[in-house]
């Protein structure tokens, strides 16, 4: 159609600025599709932790991958048309000594390897190198254009999804399915201690310090103004390696104090304790341990305060509970042997509030996952059941959710102590 236009200068001029703008926005769809698409569970984990506008976009326009995938896809195919179309036009006033078939063709070659080197190859070559760079340059036009295409490319995944449930063949493992290879390795092959080993290593790169950590309701610490006879009975009680040092609560810590620095002071009756304080090593509740790891030892240092997103202290995390999660418990002659958590049968449980959402899981051999839709905020199995419940239980009350069924059997002030679950499931088989 453009290839009957009368090409008057000014019509020139419009169009080589119309095809200027199609290729700088065919260049960012086509970036923003790899760049999007190629980030890291790592990556998006740093978004959360930053308050910058362009990674919240990031972070919401992902929250929909398929839609966002639709749209993109549809909005650069319209522009590559419009730069064909404007091209073809342009072309058409350049190349016409050539006959029908080869002024086709020439304007084929042209063209495409103009719009597969600007529009396809660089972007995407820029975009693989800057990811999260590209993203963040890029969310607002995509925002605007995911906005425009939002319809379309709903009704568009509708059908997407529709046809992939009449053809839908399962090609890829989740975790649970190697999770259950390892276990259906032969003991000769691996032990059960080498398998636990195996599993701790394959979810080792996606787990954060928030499920890791020692929640806050369960850290010790001294305040700073406590005298040196106090912090050396606080130190017998405690029986810990390192203490945190806060002035007034745990928001405010000050300083990490290992006890072995206070073994060549033990006859002095008054002695100032405090400069014996080492710094603070503060990380996020979203930093992935993998990354700690790293952190601790080119630090050489074993334990960090994790804070959540408004600064407060959630809780601290020690590079013992970092190799826990690779080769399990590890029991020192300071740990308590016995406890909270015990088995009463095959379908019945009773276990502490305090514990962790991914220990509890782990305990049932069952997904980490398993209640990631309820749980909210919460990490441990006393909030999991305030997010269930809605309010704050009494004891005896009883929640059932999926195939399990939470009694809570004792309450300490504000606090949820233990909990029986019984798995509802297994118990009608």
């Amino acid at each position: 159609m453009l290839t009957y236009l009368i090409i008057t200068p000014e019509v020139s001029t419009v169009l080589f600025f119309i095809l200027l703008v199609l290729f700088i926005l065919s260049f960012l769809f086509s970036g923003s599709e790899m760049a999007f698409f190629s980030l890291t569970l790592k990556d998006m984990n740093m978004l959360k932790t930053h308050q910058q506008p362009s990674y919240k976009r990031i972070v919401s326009l992902l929250e929909k991958p398929k839609r966002l995938m639709a749209s993109l896809l549809i909005a650069n195919t319209f522009v590559n048309i419009g730069i064909i179309l404007i091209s073809n036009s342009f072309l058409d006033q350049w190349i016409n000594s050539f006959g029908v078939v080869a002024n086709f063709l020439v304007k084929v070659i042209i063209i495409t390897i103009v719009l597969v080197l600007v529009a396809e190859v660089l972007p995407k070559v820029w975009a693989t190198n800057h990811k999260i760079w590209f993203a963040s340059t890029a969310s607002m036009g995509v925002l605007v254009c995911d906005s425009i295409l939002n319809k379309v490319s709903k009704r568009l995944v509708y059908v997407s999804d529709s046809i992939e449930k009449v053809f839908h063949r399962p090609t890829t493992v989740d975790d649970s399915q190697l999770d259950n290879a390892i276990d259906l390795l032969p003991d000769n092959k691996a032990s059960s201690e080498k398998k636990q080993i195996l599993k701790g290593i394959r979810k080792f790169s996606n787990t954060t310090v928030k499920q890791t950590m020692k929640p806050r309701l369960d850290v010790s610490g001294i305040e700073s103004a406590t005298s040196f006879a106090d912090v050396l009975k606080k130190v017998k009680d405690f029986s810990y390696s390192r203490l945190p040092v806060y002035k007034s609560n745990l928001d405010e810590i000050i300083g990490i104090l290992h006890t072995k620095d206070i073994l060549a002071h033990l006859e002095e009756q008054e002695f100032d304790w405090h400069p014996l304080m080492r710094p603070v090593f503060y990380v996020h509740e979203q930093k992935m341990i993998e990354d700690l790891l790293q952190d601790f030892r080119n630090r050489r240092i074993h334990m960090a305060v994790v804070v959540d997103e408004f600064g407060g202290t959630s809780g601290l995390v020690t590079l013992e509970d970092i190799m826990e999660e690779i080769i399990g418990d590890i029991q020192d002659e300071f740990d308590d042997e016995q406890s909270g958590n015990k088995k009463i049968d095959e379908f019945n449980y009773i276990f502490e509030g305090r514990t962790m959402i991914s220990d509890f899981c782990k305990l049932l051999n069952i997904p980490t996952h398993t209640f990631d839709l309820l749980r909210g905020e919460s990490d441990s199995l006393a909030g999991l059941i305030l997010e269930i419940a809605g309010e704050f239980p009494k004891v005896n009350a009883q929640y059932e959710t999926n195939n399990y069924i939470f009694t809570v059997l004792e309450i300490n002030k504000n606090r949820i102590e233990k909990v029986k679950l019984t798995i509802k499931q297994k118990a009608e088989k």
